[in-house]
C-alpha cells in the first residue's frame, strides 16, 4: 500500500496520533528527523551549506550553528531559496531511503510519513491516504501557551504562520479531530489504524 501522509498545524497533537500508530506496528518516518539528518556533520547536506555560506554558520564542533544560519536567512528570500534547494532534495533522498528500507524489511508494512509541513512542502498524490490531525487555533495556541510555555503572542503568530485550518482539511483524506480528550484522540487512531490494516489487506 502507498505511504500514509500525516500532518497536523503546530500543537494539533499529531505526535500523539504518530506514537498511536507505532505502537499499533506502523513504521514512522519523521520528517523532523530527516532534516536534522540531512545537516548533520559530515552530510553532504551540510557540505553545501557551507560551500554557500561559509564556515561562519557552523558551530565549534562542527555542527550546523541553527541560530546562525537562521540569522543569515531570516530576511533574505534568495538565500532561504538557496538554503531550500539544498534541504528539501537531500530531505527527499533521506525519505525515499527510509521508504525502501521499511519495504524491504516488511513488504506489508504501513508506513506513516509524519511531515509537518506536508501542504507546503509535499505534493498529496504522493500519499495513498492522508491523516489531517485537526484543532482550532484558539485551542492549538493554548497548548502552545500552556504545555509549552510559550508567550501568547509568539504563539498566536506561529499558528497564524502556517496555512489555515480549512486548506489542511480540504486535502484530507481522514480528519482526526483532537479538540476533545487525548482518549478521544486515540479512539479516533486506533479506527484509523484499524481502517489502514483492512486497506492493506485487500490490497
Amino acid at each position: 500500500m502507498d505511504v500514509v501522509g500525516l500532518t497536523g498545524g503546530i500543537a494539533a497533537g499529531k505526535s500523539t496520533v504518530a506514537r498511536r500508530l507505532a505502537e499499533h506496528g506502523a513504521v514512522i518516518i519523521d520528517a523532523d528527523a530527516l532534516a536534522r539528518q540531512a545537516v548533520e556533520p559530515g552530510s553532504p547536506g551540510l557540505a553545501q551549506i557551507v560551500e554557500h555560506f561559509g564556515s561562519s554558520i557552523l558551530a565549534a564542533d562542527g555542527s550546523l550553528d541553527r541560530p546562525a544560519l537562521g540569522r543569515r536567512v531570516f530576511a533574505d528570500e534568495e538565500a532561504r531559496q538557496i538554503l531550500n534547494g539544498i534541504v528539501h532534495p537531500e530531505v527527499r533522498r533521506l525519505y525515499a531511503n527510509a521508504v525502501a528500507d521499511a519495504r524491504a524489511r516488511d513488504p506489508r508494512a504501513v508506513i506513516v510519513y509524519d511531515v509537518p509541513l506536508l501542504a507546503e512542502a509535499r505534493a498529496a498524490d504522493e500519499f495513498g491516504t492522508i491523516v489531517v490531525v485537526d484543532a482550532p487555533a484558539a485551542v492549538r495556541i493554548d497548548r502552545l501557551v500552556s504545555l509549552r510555555g510559550m508567550d501568547r503572542a509568539e504563539a498566536e503568530n506561529r499558528v497564524a504562520a502556517q496555512i489555515s485550518d480549512a486548506e489542511r482539511r480540504a486535502m484530507a483524506d481522514v480528519v482526526i479531530d483532537s479538540s476533545g480528550s487525548v482518549d478521544e484522540t486515540l479512539a479516533q487512531t486506533d479506527a484509523l489504524w484499524g481502517r489502514l490494516v483492512a486497506e492493506r489487506d485487500r490490497s
